[in-house]
């Protein structure tokens, strides 16, 4: 079996991939990391592991000491190709490794064009073309941080407790409904630049996914590990991998 890890700048997420199928996946938070190796032997044990490292060097050395014994793990980075998608980036490496592993993801889920949308800590949202070639992408901020900004640097607007409405009448719902409009408006302005001849679909993951599905006006569909999916045929794939 193959472990696959996602190190996001909130918490690790991890699956164990064999035989086609998911046999266990899972998310923990950095202050955690002892019950990584007994939450992945319970699945089994990995022949090998990969993974997509946006939290940087000290992170990686934290998870890397809390797997079972004797697993290295192939760090992948992007690449100007790999699994079927075409890096359209100026500079193919200056792309995350999370938007690279998520967009091979998408690839294999959706053969027509598709919006890879990741709504974390930021929100990421990448245009795909239906032949597989990455034609670039948006990065804000993500739900909670638009609204933690708002607490931050003005004077009589604290962290918001509101709901989204159509029509707020309460500062609070104000917030709230202003920050999910904001990333909705992105996500559908962007989708609205695909070709519509290509079958377009939004592929959307994330902590925040949830909130933001339901505003959305164009096809979409919640992929929850869009990053893990990709790491998956990645690892099929072993190859193309930079260690």
């Amino acid at each position: 079996m193959k472990l696959l890890l996602d190190l996001g700048n909130t918490r690790l997420k991890w699956g164990m991939y064999g035989g086609g199928r998911w046999r266990a996946q899972g998310a923990l938070a950095y202050d955690r990391l002892e019950h990584l190796a007994p939450a992945i032997l319970a699945a089994g044990r990995p022949e090998t592991a990969v993974g997509a490292n946006v939290a940087g060097g000290v992170r990686a050395a934290e998870v890397g000491k809390a797997l079972p014994a004797g697993l290295d793990i192939a760090w992948n980075v992007a690449a100007e190709r790999q699994c079927g998608v075409v890096n359209g980036y100026l500079t193919a490496g200056q792309l995350g490794a999370d938007r690279w592993a998520a967009l091979i993801g998408a690839r294999h889920l959706h053969r027509g064009a598709a919006l890879v949308v990741m709504a974390g800590t930021a929100t990421t949202v990448d245009v795909l073309a239906a032949d597989g070639r990455f034609e670039g992408g948006l990065i804000l901020p993500g739900l909670m941080l638009m609204r933690r900004s708002l607490a931050a640097d003005t004077s009589d607007l604290r962290f918001a407790d509101g709901c989204h409405v159509a029509h707020p009448r309460r500062t609070e719902d104000a917030i709230v409904s202003g920050c999910m409009e904001a990333q909705a408006g992105a996500i559908e302005r962007m989708f609205a630049r695909l070709d519509r001849a290509q079958a377009p679909l939004c592929l959307l993951g994330g902590g925040t996914a949830e909130l933001i599905a339901p505003l959305l006006r164009v096809p979409c569909r919640r992929v929850d590990n869009l990053v893990l999916e990709g790491l998956a045929r990645i690892a099929e794939d072993r190859a193309n991998i930079t260690p």
